[in-house]
């Protein structure tokens, strides 16, 4: 299948702007759609197995104490500059209680994400202050009491927290903050354990359906559902159609960059990061290659271009990136280093300074006499004055670069400020 052909595919899916997804019915591309419809209930499934293969249960809190460095390769795309907890909740025996710390000025956040991936709340510094509270979680048809009642679409769920961390001298104060969020809830079962996205076709749908039926979608996703018969709901299906239109999925979610087209270097978020609703192929891409991203309102995440518009950089040379003195945001910002992985994913890379993204925190950078800030991009060091704002990349193999900014200001998220390109320059 060539480049072309899957691009023309990617437009189907809405990854570039064209028609929506479920424009076919064809056997293949049903088997296309539904595929993509069902991978965030599975990419969820597979982070939760991850999370308690390594003894963590459900309805409990899990603190990682250290920044995500190349060690980490549990959820793609993560960031270097916050603190992660999280907990994956069963409401099916009642509610969960979340109790975020007071913060002060540190950025905080609790993002609470049905199955699908949707942000059904983003607690913390956006939206309560520094102050912090005590939240009372309900799934479907529950109900209680009180004013800080937070309502989630499907049983079972994923609060992921961000604790920030204000330079390397800021880690035991982040750590304290961070150790005042609490989860508590009723005593239940870890879930089975469910195959991931590279499972035979027939034994994917399998999975699927089983996760679909344990965590509902929502009532507007019912039409698509039913034309997907025999996949999302069981029945009769012709296999090679299945496995057609599987390929297709999973060449297309390789391909894609996840975003609608490059602005000048860069792609930005569509407004419905996060709130999806019937975006399904944004939504798996999102899932796939930025699993529990913000919405923008709290975040927005740019990919740089790369070379040629790929999303991936290959050069050997040197590459700088030029930004203002003042950025039009209210909380931080970072730009992070990631190696390609060939089922399309993103992790930090091991390098020689420990660098793995940097940012308005990073020590030591060195500003233009404007205030400007050139950062370099190498996979050695560039040297002289540039290596105090050098950002290594891997020794060998694609890269790709995210730029991420914490509490856009409205002329980020309405698109009157755009980024400069990252662009070659010589060594």
């Amino acid at each position: 299948m060539n480049r072309r052909n899957l691009l023309v595919m990617a437009g189907a899916l809405g990854l570039v702007p064209a028609a929506a997804l479920g424009q076919g019915s064809d056997a293949a591309t049903l088997a296309r759609d539904a595929y993509l419809f069902s991978l965030p209930w599975i990419e969820m499934a597979t982070t939760r197995a991850r999370v308690f293969k390594r003894g963590a249960r459900p309805n409990a809190i899990y603190h990682r104490r250290n920044l995500s460095d190349h060690t980490d390769r549990s959820v793609t795309t993560p960031n270097n500059d916050t603190l992660y907890s999280l907990a994956w909740i069963d409401l099916t025996k009642g509610p969960v209680t979340l109790t975020i710390p007071p913060s002060g000025k540190r950025y905080v956040s609790a993002a609470i994400l049905n199955m699908f991936t949707d942000n059904d709340a983003v607690l913390g510094t956006r939206v309560n202050g520094g102050a912090g509270g005590v939240f009372t979680v309900v799934g479907p048809g529950q109900s209680a009491a009180g004013d800080n009642v937070v309502r989630v679409l499907t049983p079972h769920a994923w609060i992921l927290i961000r604790t920030l961390v204000d330079g390397p001298d800021d880690l035991a104060a982040a750590r304290k903050v961070q150790s005042g969020f609490k989860v508590s809830g009723p005593k239940v079962e870890r879930p089975p354990a469910y195959l991931e996205r590279d499972a035979e076709p027939e034994a994917y749908f399998a999975n699927a359906r089983a996760l679909l039926a344990a965590d509902p979608p929502r009532a507007e996703d019912a039409a698509f559902i039913q034309r997907s018969a025999g996949l999302l709901t069981e029945g009769p299906f012709d296999r090679a159609a299945m496995a057609a239109g599987v390929a297709q999925a999973r060449a297309i979610a390789k391909l894609a960059s996840g975003r609608v087209a490059f602005v000048n270097g860069w792609s930005y978020p569509k407004p419905n990061l996060g709130y999806h609703g019937t975006d399904y192929g944004y939504r798996a891409i999102v899932a796939l290659q930025g699993l529990g991203a913000l919405p923008v309102a709290e975040a927005m995440y740019m990919k740089a271009a790369g070379d040629n518009n790929s999303g991936l950089f290959n050069g050997d040379g040197l590459y700088r990136l030029t930004l203002p003195a003042r950025l039009p945001l209210d909380g931080f910002w970072s730009l992070s280093m990631y190696e390609a992985t060939p089922d399309g994913q993103y992790f930090f890379a091991d390098n020689p300074i420990d660098r793995f993204a940097i940012g308005d925190r990073t020590p030591g950078l060195k500003r233009n006499a404007d205030g400007s800030l050139d950062l370099w991009i190498s996979r050695t060091d560039p040297g002289g004055e540039r290596s105090a704002n050098w950002l290594p990349a891997p020794k060998a193999g694609p890269f790709s670069m995210t730029l991420r900014t914490y509490l856009p200001r409205a002329e980020l998220l309405d698109g009157r400020f755009r980024f400069d390109p990252i662009v070659q320059v010589p060594a």
